[in-house]
């Protein structure tokens, strides 16, 4: 336990120092985001914030996890190779929404196709190499479900991503609630005894509040869709990792509702001809209309991201 923490601490301050150069450095590139037209109207100031910070947060965890534990542990290699794998989609992808760039960002069905492809790499390597095929339920027990694992195992790591790609809207809101995620299973690695795993969260989990130095309200810079699913990658894993998947939807509740906001409001626009559930979406947008503050809808949400996480750590324990 006390190996993890010291880890994550070293992490923590790692990112946070190498935060200033890095944030220069993405300056000197003229690497900033666009905004969207369609977002809300107090987001346009943002135009020109540095984005693809959250190469900080994956740098970290590589150097960190990778020289302490992969060396000794192989198996923490696949949420650092799943995490590296989403982080250079993201990279690609977040290249189209630099300002000054005329292409956009990648296909919605390419992308869609290399979340799948990394998503079943992922599952295949869960099940073959570590002979990973069961689901711990809570007040039940262990259940082998054999290769139903494996689409299972893919859709947990593509949704993931997603979700905490879509609560990337708001200044600190995904670091902050990624962070409270991970420390979750952190916890529940330690409580299994598997400490490799806690480093992997704990660490994940510091270079997510190193970032939140700069992201935090008003932001310096944003991590882009290279951080984003990078980080929803590596909860995916570290949830199949533990065997605690079936308590990430709990434990990763905004990123559920984040996510869920966004695919209802399109569903319900098309089959009613143009209306809506919620005033904008996602979620945070549609509170931000009904006049919360950015940091109110921020704090709110990671109370709600911190509450999940104890129900879902109480729930894995119950197993």
């Amino acid at each position: 336990m006390i190996y993890a923490l010291s880890i994550g601490a070293m992490t923590f301050a790692f990112a946070t120092l190498a935060g200033t150069p890095l944030l220069r450095f993405l300056d000197h590139l003229q690497v900033r985001k666009e905004i969207s037209p369609y977002a809300p109207g107090s987001h346009q100031a943002k135009e020109g914030t540095p984005t693809m910070g959250g190469i900080l947060i994956i740098c970290a965890v590589l150097v960190a996890v990778g020289v302490t534990e992969l060396a000794k542990h192989h198996s923490i290699g696949i949420p650092l190779a799943v995490m590296s794998a989403l982080a250079a989609l993201g990279l690609i992808d977040d290249l189209g929404s630099i300002r000054g760039r005329k292409q956009g960002g990648l296909n919605k069905r390419v992308k869609f196709l290399a979340f799948l492809a990394i998503g079943l790499g992922a599952a295949f390597a869960l099940y073959w190499r570590l002979d990973m095929s069961s689901a711990l339920v809570p007040y039940a027990g262990s259940f082998d479900i054999h290769w139903v694992y494996i689409p299972i195992a893919a859709s947990v790591v593509v949704l993931t991503a997603g979700g905490i790609a879509v609560t990337d809207g708001l200044d600190g809101l995904a670091a902050g609630a990624a962070a409270i995620a991970y420390l979750a299973y952190g916890v529940i690695a330690l409580q299994q005894e598997q400490n490799p795993l806690a480093t992997f969260c704990f660490a994940t989990a510091a270079a997510s509040l190193g970032f939140l130095w700069y992201n935090s309200y008003p932001a310096q810079m944003f991590m882009g869709d290279l951080g984003a699913l990078a980080l929803g990658g590596g909860l995916a894993i570290a949830a199949l990792l533990s065997g605690q998947w079936l308590v990430l939807p709990v434990i990763g509740v905004v990123f559920v509702l984040e996510g869920a906001s966004t695919y209802g409001q399109v569903a319900y626009f098309r089959l009613t001809g143009g209306k809506r559930i919620l005033r904008m979406a996602p979620l945070h947008h549609h509170f931000e209309a009904l006049g919360w503050s950015e940091p109110q809808v921020v704090q709110r949400f990671w109370l709600l991201g911190a509450l999940g996480a104890l129900v879902g750590v109480i729930l894995a324990f119950e197993v």
